[in-house]
């Protein structure tokens, strides 16, 4: 049994043959995991199962928000962009964000993808390994958009995401920042990066939001990005112990044990012992989402993922002169070569 992300990444590990098919193994209850459980299909086969489920959204101070006179979270961007006034303005960095680590960029990059995109071309451009649409050409144009408004911290580019005091989580954490697009895991890294003495009153205030809507935008306005952590089983593995192993780590029992104060259950079953406020706010925002869009770059083949990260990152590096084009070229010129 090893750790595993599913989707494309898993689909590129499952060409060397050496994972198991455990449908006939967990076909009888994978479907309590819900439709998250599809994303670690391979035609249909399920070659892994997961125990925790990832959402992406904005972490924010409560406190640095009341400074600055912002009294709810932004629904659209436009709020956001101009609460990202009001922030500056009160002399307080409005979004950290560690450009160091690329990935953490993607993150803004796959959000507009979900708003500009309907679902339907969102599960087309997975299955046939292609941004060639032209909702992934205007969420680079949305992307251009939003940082024209400067944002981030400075030197954001040789910022880390999540090691160390003066990562963009740190940031956050320290209240040196007002809010991080990040996954639902960042209290954790919070927690490790702010002394023990300060984090039960920093938790206070510490909030969570979905991604604002772009108005006009018609894919849907309320699904989100995210993804989940589990395991597949090799095929030298004995079955179905392996698969068995598989199902007890999803019972509720186990669930209520591995979830603590800082996962989401892959079983809804155990969501009753999530006991972060934000993160039952993420709870709520799950429900009531019809879609969740699993991490573009975890979605596509590994040579895919690793290059939107790249052209991601690039674009932010120079977004005033990097045509937001150059996304959708590298994602597709990759897909050519796998």
């Amino acid at each position: 049994m090893f750790f595993q992300r599913g989707g494309g990444f898993m689909a590129t590990q499952v060409k060397s043959g050496e994972i198991k098919n455990l449908t006939p193994y967990v076909s009888s209850w994978i479907g309590e995991l819900g439709s998250q459980a599809q994303a670690w299909q391979i035609n249909g086969a399920q070659y892994g199962v997961p125990y925790d489920l990832h959402t992406v959204g904005f972490w924010y101070r409560k406190d640095l928000f009341a400074k600055a006179g912002i009294s709810t979270p932004p629904t659209t961007m436009p709020e956001l962009e101009a609460d990202v006034t009001k922030l500056k303005a009160a002399h307080i960095v409005p979004i950290a964000v560690g450009s160091k680590d690329q990935w953490p960029d993607a993150f803004y990059y796959d959000y507009f993808a979900v708003r500009e995109c309907s679902v339907a071309t969102l599960q087309a451009a997975v299955k046939g390994v292609s941004a060639n649409y032209p909702c992934f050409a205007k969420a680079g144009d949305d992307l251009k958009s939003f940082m024209a408004t400067s944002p981030f911290q400075p030197a954001f580019l040789n910022t880390p995401a999540q090691t160390g005091a003066g990562s963009s989580a740190g940031m956050v954490a320290d209240g040196k920042a007002a809010m991080e697009l990040q996954g639902d895991w960042d209290p954790s890294v919070f927690q490790a990066l702010v002394p023990k003495s300060t984090w039960q009153t920093d938790t206070t205030d510490l909030g969570w939001f979905g991604f604002p809507a772009v108005p006009g935008a018609p894919g849907n306005a309320t699904a989100l990005l995210g993804g989940s952590d589990g395991n597949s089983c090799s095929t030298k593995a004995p079955e179905p112990a392996c698969a068995d192993f598989l199902q007890y780590l999803d019972s509720p029992a186990a669930q209520q044990l591995i979830v603590g104060a800082s996962l989401l259950p892959a079983n809804s079953a155990a969501s009753s012992a999530v006991s972060l406020q934000a993160d039952q706010d993420i709870l709520r925002a799950s429900k009531a989402s019809s879609f969740t869009q699993e991490y573009l770059d975890l979605a596509w083949p590994t040579n895919v993922g690793t290059a939107l990260d790249s052209a991601v990152a690039t674009f932010f590096a120079k977004p005033t002169s990097t045509p937001p084009q150059s996304i959708v070229t590298a994602i597709d010129q990759a897909a050519t070569q796998q």
